[in-house]
């Protein structure tokens, strides 16, 4: 039987497979039906403690299936591919639609346009990311003895998926990337630095995993946080936020000012702020799927069937589109983004990094931030970690764990400077961007 469900697979190419569950999603009662199909290989390569611990090759069949019926909604996800397995997510993908409360939301993409979207080059380098994979232990070790690596993983991900709906919709994709992903601290006998991370994306295995990013860069100040300094007192200045520190400003504004929940619940302070000024007219804050070369794994489509475009969110300060999907703009009324917010880019300012560094008469370099998620209010507090104070427009000691606090609203309107410079990751193409009026609190 397993045999007979592999070829049943293997016959048939992804687009089939999500034509079919379609198919019997509205055989088995669905008004409105979408499925996703995805196949994926993924080769991958761990280090622990600068030594290779595992490479193994995995395989992954998945399948989303929703379904509409009498405006309720069920979504059943499997990972086989087979016809029985389909048929019987089906069924249960309609047994959940059907008990499920009722929502006038709930819909699917209307036909537009069909298309795929397939990588010019598909490349398929395992040996070059191992190769990669090896050179950087060995640069690791060589240019910065006091580092450990203590999670390594790289990774060659090759997939083909597929969105199908009942309107009509199919969009097909093939591609591959290339990741990696380090953590690390630094250590000298009795001292160590709490524990930092870093990683990126790529197109192919061509560039040198250390010179991506800001990854050298922190691993140089991971080296420098082996002797910290507490602040002693508390006072109100300015950080730099840098590229590295992503989720602070740009994750905790999408999410709870730009995206579904906080607009259906009507706790974002932004929900009546559409082409009003919400921030200084520096920033232009944008979702960017599309900005190739700098952003290299943007979906092609969204999940609820629209093709992805690049969309401002925020330009020149002013509140432009909401992060809204399907669900969320038939639920408050507001337009539709069909977009990412998980690949996003700041334009630069016209400041050099230097200038901005030299401008600032004391606050903090600040690299990672641990704290909890601001309320409808916009205050925010936490910790500065892997990070530097800044005093007399020179960055001085690397700080122990030390509070700042500010509201993120109001930060936004006290933008002081942004970097010409910007870092891409692949997935994101940020500048340093500094904020004022920020509380630093000491012991």
């Amino acid at each position: 039987m397993k045999t007979n469900q592999a070829n049943d697979r293997n016959d048939r190419n992804i687009r089939e497979i999500a034509l079919y569950a379609t198919e019997q999603l509205k055989k088995s009662g669905a008004d409105k039906s979408s499925c996703i199909a995805k196949k994926m290989r993924r080769d991958e390569f761990n280090i622990e403690a600068n030594k290779f611990t595992l490479m193994r090759t995995t395989f992954d069949d998945s399948l989303v299936l929703t379904a509409i019926v009498g405006g309720r909604r069920g979504v059943s996800v499997i990972n086989k591919h087979d016809r029985a397995s389909i048929d019987a997510a089906a069924t249960d993908c309609i047994a959940l639609a059907k008990s499920g409360e009722p929502d006038d939301a709930f819909d699917i993409a209307e036909f537009v346009e069909n298309k795929d979207f397939i990588k010019p080059e598909i490349t398929n380098d395992r040996d070059g990311l191992f190769a990669r994979s090896r050179e950087y232990i060995e640069q690791v070790r060589d240019e910065f003895p006091k580092i450990i690596v203590e999670g390594f993983s790289a990774t060659l991900t090759a997939a083909e998926e597929a969105y199908v709906n009942s309107n009509g919709v199919t969009f097909g994709s093939q591609y591959d990337a290339y990741n990696f992903h380090s953590m690390f601290v630094a250590k000298d006998g009795e001292k160590g630095t709490s524990f930092n991370y870093d990683g990126a994306t790529f197109t192919k295995p061509n560039t040198a995993f250390l010179d991506a990013g800001m990854h050298r860069t922190l691993l140089e100040e991971a080296v420098k946080s082996l002797d910290t300094r507490m602040v002693e007192e508390k006072f109100t200045g300015k950080i730099i936020v840098t590229p590295a520190c992503t989720d602070m400003l740009w994750g905790t504004i999408t999410d709870n000012f730009l995206a579904d929940r906080a607009l259906i619940e009507g706790t974002s302070r932004w929900k009546d702020a559409l082409g009003t000024q919400v921030a200084d007219k520096k920033l232009t804050f944008r979702a960017a799927p599309l900005a190739e070369p700098h952003i290299i794994t943007g979906p092609r489509w969204t999940s609820d069937g629209y093709i992805t475009r690049d969309v401002d969110f925020i330009s020149g300060g002013v509140l432009k589109s909401f992060a809204l999907g399907l669900y969320g703009a038939r639920k408050t009324g507001k337009p539709r983004a069909d977009t990412s917010t998980y690949h996003v880019e700041v334009m630069p300012g016209d400041v050099a990094l230097a200038d901005i560094i030299k401008s600032t008469p004391r606050g903090i370099l600040l690299n990672r931030f641990s704290g909890g998620s601001p309320g409808a209010s916009g205050d925010i507090s936490g910790v500065a970690k892997n990070s530097f104070l800044i005093e007399n427009g020179a960055i001085t000691d690397a700080l122990q764990e030390t509070m700042i606090s500010f509201n993120i609203l109001d930060a936004l309107k006290n933008i002081a400077a942004i970097s010409r410079e910007r870092v891409t990751n692949g997935t994101t193409h940020l500048p340093w961007v500094c904020l004022d009026g920020i509380t630093v609190s000491g012991k």
